[in-house]
């Protein structure tokens, strides 16, 4: 019985709203009609308790929708910052591409100039792999016999015609080398301003130049190049600058300290000389074989 009454009730309410909200309607569009502006008592009421409720229904509604929305965008922004990423991506890797080639460029240009000014042909190779240990001081490059790389032959950088040093052993497709810092390594060198003359030693952080205290007229901040004599190395490949004297005193011999004209530390990529000199020539021609001519690049 409570419950039929109460069906009764929802019923007669539901009915008694939508009946009210039709005469509230029918007396609006009069009222408005007649040009009056004003609401009726009960329907300024009825619009009054309307605002909260619409107010509390609409709320979880309005934050479903702007949730929806939100994300969506932010959708589209993540979607955005990939293809803004991508594209700079692109960018960045075009832009090392094309410093990679001017260098390249400039490389081939310094090796033009070197092969003209020396009258040598040189070969392009790239440091694989460097050895700084304490007594040994050599790299590893990816040229060999394959590319007309043999022992002997000297190696040079391409900035400032800095010597790098010699190669002592070659395979078909790789070859090491002696670099200048190494202690075994010694070079004739020449002072370029006095032409005074001496010999260039490896050291543990620099070079050592060795030369006649008499008559030796050696200074700070002198260039100190090849002089092509031991038949070794060629004339004019520069090997470092002057940046300290020993104190004088009565031996035959003084030292003066020399910093390396190649920067090792950030040595890349390194030329080789394709011709032995008549030292090398002697040295290595009868241990493996090749003639002097072998030395020449091969024939494309």
């Amino acid at each position: 019985m409570t419950e039929y009454r109460s069906r009764v009730f929802i019923a007669f309410l539901v009915v008694g709203l939508v009946g009210f909200s039709l005469v509230n309607m029918v007396v609006d569009r009069r009222a408005l009609g007649a040009g009056d502006q004003e609401l009726s008592w009960w329907s300024g009421l009825l619009l009054d308790a309307a605002v909260p409720v619409q107010k509390t229904i609409a709320v979880p509604f309005d934050l479903i929708r702007g949730t929806w929305w939100n994300y969506v965008a932010l959708q589209d922004v993540r979607d955005e910052n990939a293809a803004l990423r991508s594209k700079l991506a692109a960018v960045e890797d075009e832009n090392l591409q094309l410093r990679e080639a001017l260098v390249a460029s400039g490389r081939l240009a310094l090796v033009d100039e070197m092969t003209d000014a020396f009258d040598v042909p040189m070969r392009p190779a790239e440091l694989v792999g460097l050895d700084v240990s304490a007594w040994f001081r050599s790299a590893l490059i990816d040229c060999g016999r394959s590319c007309g790389v043999h022992a002997g032959m000297p190696v040079v950088s391409p900035e400032h015609f800095g010597l790098v040093g010699l190669v002592t052993t070659t395979s078909l497709r790789a070859a090491k080398v002696m670099l200048l810092i190494d202690r075994q390594s010694a070079v004739d060198g020449l002072v370029q301003r006095s032409r005074a003359r001496g010999v260039v030693r490896g050291g543990k952080k620099a070079l050592e130049f060795e030369f006649v205290a008499r008559g030796g007229d050696v200074q700070v901040g002198d260039e100190i190049i090849t002089s092509g004599l031991g038949g070794v190395y060629p004339k004019g490949f520069r090997i470092g600058q002057v940046t300290a004297l020993s104190a004088p005193d009565a031996r035959l011999l003084q030292t003066a300290t020399v910093e390396p004209a190649v920067d090792f530390g950030r040595l890349e990529q390194v030329y080789v000389m394709l011709r032995r000199g008549p030292t090398m020539e002697l040295l290595y021609s009868t241990q493996d074989g090749d003639a002097p001519e072998s030395a020449e690049p091969p024939s494309s």
